[in-house]
């Protein structure tokens, strides 16, 4: 399973762009369409498509494609 891959196409769900292109800088910061709501929808989707369950402490620590990856890494 291929994490970049995965990620890019729940990102493109959420944000409903077909076309968008993420990287591990890619963050709250410099996605304007990334508020606490798109957060919740991120979170729940990598969650339910990869079968993990994050903590509290990581869905807010989450804030960016990098970060992601981190707690993804955790559990697979």
């Amino acid at each position: 399973m291929n994490v970049n891959i995965v990620l890019r196409n729940i990102f493109r769900e959420v944000f409903d762009d077909d076309e968008l292109v993420i990287s591990d800088s890619t963050s709250k910061d410099n996605v304007m369409e990334w508020d606490s709501v798109a957060h919740v929808k991120l979170v729940l989707a990598v969650e339910d498509v990869l079968n993990i369950r994050f903590s509290l402490d990581e869905v807010t620590f989450i804030s960016s494609v990098e970060d992601f990856k981190a707690s993804i890494n955790k559990y697979i």
